[in-house]
């Protein structure tokens, strides 16, 4: 098996893979929040307490993934298209 040929298998498996992911599980935790829903801050004694409300994610601590965004722009352009 060629090197170029490896290449190409190893990207269609992790595609596939990230495919099955988003159609599984389409939210993902917020990367802003780190799935708590708000910022951690600390007082002036150094002792962690809850922060602001996270706005990208309105408290939730998950988020859409990219891929299930794409596949969900892509059905609402086809059904615009197709009606």
């Amino acid at each position: 098996m060629t090197p170029a040929l490896l290449a190409i298998a190893c990207l269609i498996a992790i595609t596939l893979g990230y495919g099955g992911l988003c159609a599984v599980s389409p939210l993902g935790t917020c990367r802003k929040c780190r799935g708590f829903g708000f910022a951690m801050t600390t007082d002036r004694k150094g002792r962690l307490k809850r922060g602001k409300h996270c706005r990208r994610c309105d408290g939730h601590g998950k988020c859409i993934r990219l891929g299930r965004w794409l596949y969900n722009r892509a059905v609402r352009i086809h059904h615009a298209g197709t009606r």
